[in-house]
């Protein structure tokens, strides 16, 4: 490497890889799929660390103890369950990295997909921070529930990524009339507004995350998880008339088939929530309920994006700096 390109590296490290890699779009596509996982695998770990009381694990943040920046042996299980859970937000940044270096290499050069990655890098780091803040207050529940709701955004963000990386940057042209897409709207905010009274149900229940006494949302759980399923029976409707609609509109393969996948996950969801219910909330049967709340959030965001195809820009509408990467792709580093 020579004197110059060590500078250009170090000005700008993306455009230097960017201007010696062009990747495949399945690696883009992979890239984009580790970092939704990850999203996914965060929020699952996340909830192992609460329901086996070891949210106060390393009892303080950024560093675990105050002396020590990881768990000590004498911190026992909880200790490892809570560090470990801090680790993976390092495996989280490097599958988001990945794909921000994916998307920006590139060819050609794709803005609003670079963006899409970055998007989920901030949202990853507020999060992080949000995630002391929870530690350093102490298991508020208000937080924590902030903390999940960040990670439904994130998942929100990477699932859309995701999507973009197997279709054009041209004008989105709708596969169903507007009536449908008003009906999916209604289900999307059904959905955010399900998600969050789940996050008040964890707010005043019996796991607070920690063995000691911990602070819980002075609400009434009972009535809480009946609003919570009222609305899980709202969404399920929704998607039932969902499909029916597109039946009748003889709509694409697409927007059905993932009206259909929804319509399973939202049972399957279902099937757990009502088990766990009448059986005191064992612990292994919650973890699989917050999996599927993350799996019901994916499977109606594919929904809505279903309803819009775009198709690759055609060549003569690509910016200059898009020109600019194709020749520097055809050219070679130099």
């Amino acid at each position: 490497m020579t004197r110059a390109d060590a500078q250009a590296a170090v000005r700008n490290p993306l455009a230097f890889v960017a201007a010696r890699w062009t990747p495949q779009p399945r690696t883009v596509q992979r890239a984009a799929l580790a970092a939704l996982v990850m999203s996914v695998v965060i929020v699952v770990t996340g909830g192992a660390v609460r329901l086996t009381g070891s949210g106060l694990g390393c009892p303080t943040w950024p560093k675990c103890t105050e002396d020590s920046i990881n768990n000590t042996a004498e911190m026992g299980i909880h200790g490892y369950i809570e560090f470990g859970n801090r680790l993976l937000t390092y495996v989280l940044c490097a599958a988001v990295g990945w794909a921000i270096v994916a998307a920006r290499s590139q060819k050609p050069y794709r803005r609003s997909l670079t963006r899409l990655g970055w998007a989920q890098f901030w949202v990853v780091m507020g999060n992080a921070i949000l995630g002391g803040i929870v530690v350093l207050v102490g298991l508020n529940p208000y937080t924590v529930a902030a903390h999940f709701l960040l990670s439904s955004a994130l998942i929100a963000v990477a699932t859309v990524m995701w999507q973009r990386t197997r279709e054009g940057d041209g004008e989105p042209r709708p596969l169903v009339g507007k009536s449908v897409q008003q009906l999916v709207w209604f289900m999307v905010a059904a959905t955010v507004l399900l998600i969050a009274v789940g996050t008040v149900v964890t707010g005043a229940g019996p796991h607070a995350g920690d063995s000691s006494e911990v602070e819980r949302m002075p609400l009434d759980w009972e009535s809480v998880s009946k609003l919570h399923a009222v609305l899980a029976w709202i969404v399920v409707t929704l998607t039932f008339a969902l499909w029916f609609v597109l039946k009748a509109v003889d709509a694409p393969k697409a927007p059905l088939a993932r009206t259909r996948d929804l319509f399973i996950v939202l049972l399957a969801q279902g099937v757990v929530g009502y088990v766990q219910y009448f059986t005191e909330l064992p612990e292994v049967l919650v973890g699989v309920h917050m999996f599927g709340s993350c799996v019901v959030w994916i499977a109606v965001l594919r929904v809505l994006l279903s309803l819009r195809e775009r198709p690759e820009t055609p060549v003569a509408d690509l910016p200059a700096q898009s020109y600019d990467a194709v020749s520097a792709s055809i050219a070679g580093p130099r």
